[in-house]
């Protein structure tokens, strides 16, 4: 079974697929879009995406406060899986993101990677650290 991970931002969608097996997460690509509310680019990519891949379930990372209140962000992201729902068709479950960003630039930074180049990678390793968690805990 085939699940994508992203974690939506407000510029950047990064995207991780798992191995066929469903054990593995691999961060795939972070996509980019101009503006917040442009999305139809961004939804197309995810839709290619999820056909190349064969996927059958989206993990969206859930922006919560960390008092577990939900903010504006965690709103945006409840409107993006609705969306993501009726475009793909694919079952879309909401997964717990606090500190994930954190973490992504942790891994970066210990791999080398200078603090100027991580802005480039840091969704798509978030994405990957998301769908992991939801791998192990789910």
């Amino acid at each position: 079974m085939r699940i994508m991970g992203l974690d939506f931002g407000t510029k950047t969608v990064g995207v991780a697929v798992c191995d066929p097996t469903g054990l593995i997460a691999q961060g795939l690509e972070t996509i980019t879009r101009r503006e917040d509310h442009k999305l139809r680019a961004t939804l197309r990519r995810i839709e290619e995406l999820a056909a190349q891949y064969q996927i059958e379930t989206i993990v969206l990372g859930y922006p919560k406060n960390m008092d577990d209140t939900i903010g504006e962000r965690a709103e945006r992201t409840e409107e993006f899986a609705q969306i993501l729902r009726r475009r793909t068709g694919l079952p879309v479950i909401l997964w717990d993101e606090r500190l994930t960003t954190v973490a992504a630039d942790e891994i970066l930074a210990e791999k080398g990677v200078p603090a100027g180049e991580r802005k480039k990678e840091i969704d798509r390793v978030a994405a990957g650290i998301i769908l992991q968690d939801y791998l192990d805990n789910a």
